[in-house]
């Protein structure tokens, strides 16, 4: 199977590349960087699948931002999957994002997305996600089949984001908050594998994948300290803390607030994906390992 990856330094397609290597199954992968215009260029017929997760993330958002979201988040993404349906590819994955529904986790109460929960962007990232995802719906048919991937928190050997954060309180600090509030998270294998199987039964539609297991930010916090031969003591006190002024700090509500995907939304193949669990999850990305499944 012929399968293109589009973002050159992505962290998740270069991971899945990785993992797909490392299976049985006979994958030839090639990744591209949209950031200039060699990718217009490319036959597009000879692929099967294209995982498409170029995009703009991680870019502080400014009022004259918005062109650069749309541009790439959504035009360039519909431009690419109509030329791959006139290519005839048969199937497009988007790798698309929780913050199309606009909400954030919150430190004194339960928030849980579900099949009722509104998409109401409040970013450029969000907005931008959301457009590219109604546009892709419209091209999606059984010849061409559409596969959109709303993911939480992503968490992995080397991973860009809030993992980055926690582990840096892991290792310089030695009294942590303990905070009950629990989140859906996702181990890049277990995405990685995810995906695998989306390409192998060549699905359709809106897909929310996370680990077997809701992750407590501090729990995860005590594992990354141990795997660095570290000692975190959990204060409930400080936990106190952090709840009174949480709601008032927006990094403090992305960190330890509760975000949790309704487990039903979850429940593809059984989560027969979710191959790691959190402390090996945890143990390999504090090890930098790169695994993959023989199947």
């Amino acid at each position: 199977m012929n399968i293109l990856i589009t973002g050159e330094k992505s962290y998740v397609g270069l991971r899945l590349k990785d993992w797909l290597m490392h299976s049985y199954e006979p994958y030839n992968i090639d990744v591209v960087s949209l950031r200039n215009e060699n990718w217009r260029s490319i036959d597009l017929s000879t692929y099967d699948v294209i995982f498409h997760v170029a995009a703009i993330v991680h870019k502080k958002e400014k009022p004259d931002s918005e062109n650069i979201y749309y541009k790439v988040n959504k035009e360039l993404t519909i431009e690419l999957a109509e030329k791959a349906k006139k290519s005839g590819v048969k199937q497009f994955i988007f790798m698309s994002t929780l913050s199309v529904y606009g909400i954030e986790g919150k430190m004194n109460q339960k928030v849980i997305i579900n099949n009722s929960t509104p998409c109401i962007p409040n970013s450029l990232y969000g907005k931008s996600k959301l457009e590219a995802e109604i546009a892709l719906n419209d091209l999606n048919d059984s010849q061409f089949k559409v596969a959109i991937i709303r993911a939480p928190m992503i968490y992995g050997p080397k991973c860009p984001g809030n993992y980055v954060r926690l582990r840096k309180l892991a290792i310089k600090v030695p009294v942590f908050p303990l905070v009950n509030n629990l989140r859906s998270m996702i181990f890049i294998d277990n995405l990685s594998e995810f995906i695998k199987i989306l390409i192998e039964k060549q699905e359709a539609g809106l897909f929310f994948p996370q680990n077997k297991e809701l992750i407590n930010p501090s729990t995860m916090v005590k594992l990354i300290a141990q795997e660095n031969s570290k000692k975190v003591y959990l204060s409930v006190i400080l936990g106190i803390s952090i709840k009174l002024i949480g709601n008032r700090i927006n990094l403090l509500n992305k960190v330890f607030g509760s975000l949790i995907i309704d487990p039903s939304l979850s429940n593809y193949k059984n989560l027969s994906y979710s191959v790691v669990n959190l402390k090996t999850s945890i143990e390999n990305s504090e090890q930098n390992k790169v695994k993959g499944v023989k199947s």
